[in-house]
């Protein structure tokens, strides 16, 4: 079977996480990184309606400087995210191709599917008007990204076979989480012959600096690449995956994910063994699964700092060093802008669009006692 990927690298440039100065997107910094991946031979890029700036800084940095067929694109609706109705969800489409400049997406998404959020594609018709877009020419290939159960992706796709891809959050320290289920949805998709986005890979960059342990234990399997060059050969050592989309947010990242990607090797089975030993000590850490998606902050009415914070606790959790975790909390939450833990209202509107199912309030709440108490 052909792939509908052919002509796509290993490596994906996602951009979410883009390099920012004084807390805007940095333009020039985006074009050495955009420059860097193209001539290594990458040339999947994957934005979204909701990626704030990220569209535009896209056009700026990709689409006004290089030839539309040198590139791949793939953005994605998230009609969840404030949308009144179908056709103001319907709108995000050609508001993202406006932003990007483009006349097409060769890869278009329906965004962030699982739970709640689910029942508003069905009763928008957003799976009919993807299928249109398709057919109309401006969109190349369709699918959707995914947040939930084994069990509800095999409903999704028994539903809408005509979904040609789907893209899923997968790493070793998730593989057999019971809330995030990377390898129940690995399953399934494959079962489905689907094939396979790979999102998350480092975790929002947990798996850059994991505990000590796991860093030992997987420096000892083998030293020659880096931790999350770990993270990524894992996700596409997996039969069906295509991409693995990496939300790089500096040069040097990027150069170090590339050096994991260009000449790929599967892990071998000495380093599969330490993958195991690696998802062995994560599950008995209690860090907040937060990967910085920012979801949350999208709907909070209090504008809070909650990954910023969430990075702070965690950095306590992991090194237990309280006076380096305040001030990486006062840091971050100045610097976006963002108000204090401790104004949490308690709505719970943030646990109802976060992929990773964490128990928001809560977290907020220690945070709080650690930071301000």
């Amino acid at each position: 079977m052909s792939s509908i990927f052919s002509g796509v690298g290993n490596l994906g440039f996602g951009l979410m996480r883009l390099p920012q100065s004084d807390g805007i997107i940095d333009i020039e910094a985006t074009k050495q990184m955009v420059d860097t991946f193209l001539s290594s031979g990458f040339n999947y890029f994957d934005t979204a309606y909701v990626y704030l700036g990220s569209e535009e800084a896209t056009r700026e940095a990709l689409v006004k400087r290089y030839p539309r067929s040198s590139y791949k694109i793939a953005s994605k609706c998230a009609p969840w995210m404030g949308a009144k109705d179908s056709e103001d969800a319907k709108k995000q489409f050609e508001i993202s191709l406006n932003r990007l400049g483009i006349e097409y997406f060769d890869y278009y998404l329906l965004h962030n599917l699982g739970e709640g959020r689910t029942k508003i594609f069905d009763e928008y018709g957003m799976w009919e008007w993807i299928k249109e877009l398709k057919a109309r020419g401006l969109v190349k290939h369709i699918g959707f990204s995914f947040h939930s159960t084994g069990e509800e992706l095999e409903e999704i796709l028994i539903n809408h076979p005509e979904m040609e891809f789907v893209q899923l959050q997968i790493n070793y320290a998730d593989w057999d989480n019971s809330y995030v289920q990377s390898r129940k949805c690995y399953e399934v998709a494959r079962k489905y012959n689907k094939e396979i986005i790979v999102m998350e890979p480092v975790k929002g960059g947990m798996l850059t600096t994991p505990p000590k342990e796991v860093a030992d234990v997987l420096l000892e399997a083998n030293s020659e690449v880096s931790l999350s060059a770990w993270a990524i050969r894992f996700a596409y050592s997996l039969d069906g995956v295509v991409t693995v989309l990496s939300g790089m947010s500096n040069l040097n990242q990027m150069k170090d994910n590339i050096s994991a990607m260009k000449g790929f090797t599967s892990l071998s089975d000495n380093e599969r063994e330490a993958i195991e030993k690696a998802k062995e000590i994560i599950r008995d850490y209690p860090i907040i699964p937060c990967t910085t998606c920012n979801y949350c902050a999208k709907v909070c009415p209090k504008n809070i700092g909650i990954s910023e914070s969430f990075t702070a606790l965690n950095y306590f959790l992991l090194y237990n060093d309280l006076p380096k975790a305040k001030y990486q909390e006062n840091l971050l939450v100045t610097r976006h802008h963002k108000e204090r833990c401790g104004e949490c209202i308690n709505c719970g509107k943030c646990e109802g669009v976060c992929p990773q199912h964490i128990e928001i309030r809560k977290h907020l709440k220690e945070a709080n006692r650690r930071f301000y108490q």
